[in-house]
């Protein structure tokens, strides 16, 4: 399985005409639903993964699709290793950043980062148009929850996945000692 959307030539994935029909395929199909950044312009807030304002960071943008959290993302030069390609430091950030978003909008709790396990399986290059990365909630108990990760280059093709294992609270007890603001502040 490793393609998971169509390929269109890049002319075709350039044009308005192309975009605009997808921006209304999401709206009328409720395809993804672009969620808001409950933290965003707080005084203490400088999160490297999904922070607008840090100079040094991602800036990642997260939407809703179904039981699944999905980040679109144009990878920088000064984020490889290699020439021309992804940092795997930086595959990982990707990949727990994303699930962290997937405990707080599908799992409905904050937690932090137990475990991680990466498998890199295709270099990224940081002159993509695009990359996507899925995540979805594939194990839970009391105190943990398994997110999977998977991220994709511009042609569809894996390059990374990731099983993240995040230790959780009750909600009420993230809500206070986390700051978490609850599942319904994602959403606009």
């Amino acid at each position: 399985m490793s393609k998971i959307y169509f390929s269109f030539p890049k002319i075709i994935k350039n044009s308005f005409f192309f975009k605009y029909r997808l921006f209304l395929a999401t709206k009328i199909f409720d395809v993804m639903r672009k969620l808001k950044n409950p933290w965003q312009g707080a005084n203490s807030f400088h999160c490297f993964g999904c922070d607008k304002s840090n100079p040094i960071g991602l800036k990642l943008d997260f939407f809703e699709e179904g039981d699944s959290v999905i980040c679109l993302w144009k990878p920088q030069p000064e984020y490889q290793g290699y020439i021309d390609t992804l940092h795997g430091g930086i595959q990982s950030t990707l990949h727990d950043e994303l699930a962290s978003w997937v405990i707080y909008v599908i799992g409905k709790t904050a937690g932090m980062t137990a475990k991680m396990e990466v498998s890199f399986l295709k270099p990224v290059s940081t002159n993509e148009e695009s990359i996507k990365l899925l995540g979805k909630i594939v194990a839970t108990d009391k105190k943990h929850i398994t997110v999977h990760t998977r991220l994709f280059n511009d042609q569809g093709d894996l390059c990374s996945e990731a099983n993240v294992v995040y230790r959780v609270f009750p909600q009420e007890l993230a809500v206070r000692k986390l700051n978490y603001p609850g599942p319904e502040a994602f959403y606009a």
